[in-house]
């Protein structure tokens, strides 16, 4: 595909730009979770180490967005939600984005060496190729099922910041990835209804797309609910307190019943219902990491 450039008068790029192809919004949650995983895991780091590996993780998050716009300016040209993005919108080229992303990867990777362990570095490289290779190149255009697959590639900031202090992996992050992981769809399709016909536009097999409304409204239940419960896991394994688990579940509840009102949602409702349970969505994550974090200091401290 050829190079969008600026000759349609549109003004050169500035830094503001540059910082929407970094996906910033995705960014915060990415440190987020990755600070649980730098928290929660076992031994010492020096905290200026913590800090640089927290910005290398988040700069390969960064770099993972501007390759996917890169990658994806034809189709976000398309999406009204999307359209005004930096390389469809003309004020970045789809090569400078290209390249801006290919260095900041390789740049977080070797800062996370230094910083943590090749392993933890490995692993950022990983999540970077997961996603834009895996989902963005291939599962994202070919399958309904791409963000339930391609999701592995958000679940892994936690298990990357465990291995930046630990050099190894270990069953908490896995249950760490495991939330975020079966937390994605559902989240990802609430949106996804709410922009159905920009994905219809672009020809993506999104599932709200490719399905009837009501298997779509079934499946983010399901994928609700199956939150809902992992939610509660490291409570089960006792990798953390019982009090983390009443207030997962109470989480986890307020979720699913978000997603099941969707369930019985009508036309005129289902957008109102899609946008509640994509909020709850958000809050849900943030809040059952915070918890994690918030119950493993208080147990330090005590």
């Amino acid at each position: 595909m050829s190079d969008i450039s600026h000759s349609n008068g549109v003004a050169d790029p500035v830094p503001a730009d540059f910082w929407t192809l970094l996906k910033p919004r995705v960014m915060s949650l990415v440190i987020f979770t990755a600070l649980a995983g730098v928290l929660l895991a076992p031994g010492d780091i020096h905290p200026v180490l913590a800090i640089v590996s927290l910005c290398a993780i988040a700069v390969g998050a960064g770099a993972s967005g501007a390759l996917n716009m890169g990658f994806d300016a034809d189709i976000d040209a398309i999406m009204k939600r999307t359209a005004s993005r930096p390389v469809p919108a003309g004020r970045v080229g789809r090569e400078e984005a290209l390249t801006f992303g290919a260095m900041l990867s390789v740049l977080s990777v070797m800062v996370l060496t230094l910083s943590a362990n090749p392993f933890a570095a490995a692993l950022l490289a990983f999540t970077i190729f997961f996603y834009v290779v895996i989902y963005t190149l291939w599962l994202k255009r070919w399958t309904p099922q791409n963000i339930v697959i391609g999701g592995a590639a958000g679940a892994l900031p936690p298990m990357v910041g465990w291995a930046a202090v630990t050099g190894s992996m270990a069953w908490e992050p896995v249950l760490m990835f495991l939330i975020i992981f079966v937390w994605t769809p559902a989240h990802f399709w609430a949106l996804a209804i709410l922009t159905r016909d920009d994905y219809a536009r672009a020809r993506l097999p999104m599932l709200p797309v490719v399905a009837s409304a009501r298997t779509t409204r079934i499946n983010i239940f399901v994928y609700a609910l199956l939150t809902a419960i992992t939610g509660v896991l490291p409570a089960v394994f006792g990798y953390v307190s019982p009090v983390y688990g009443v207030i997962a579940a109470g989480l986890g509840i307020w979720f699913a019943q978000r997603a099941w009102a969707l369930i019985g949602a009508d036309e005129d409702s289902e957008r109102r219902l899609a946008g509640r349970t994509f909020a709850v969505s958000i809050i849900y994550l943030f809040a059952i990491f915070g918890a994690m974090m918030a119950d493993h200091l208080i147990t330090e401290l005590l």
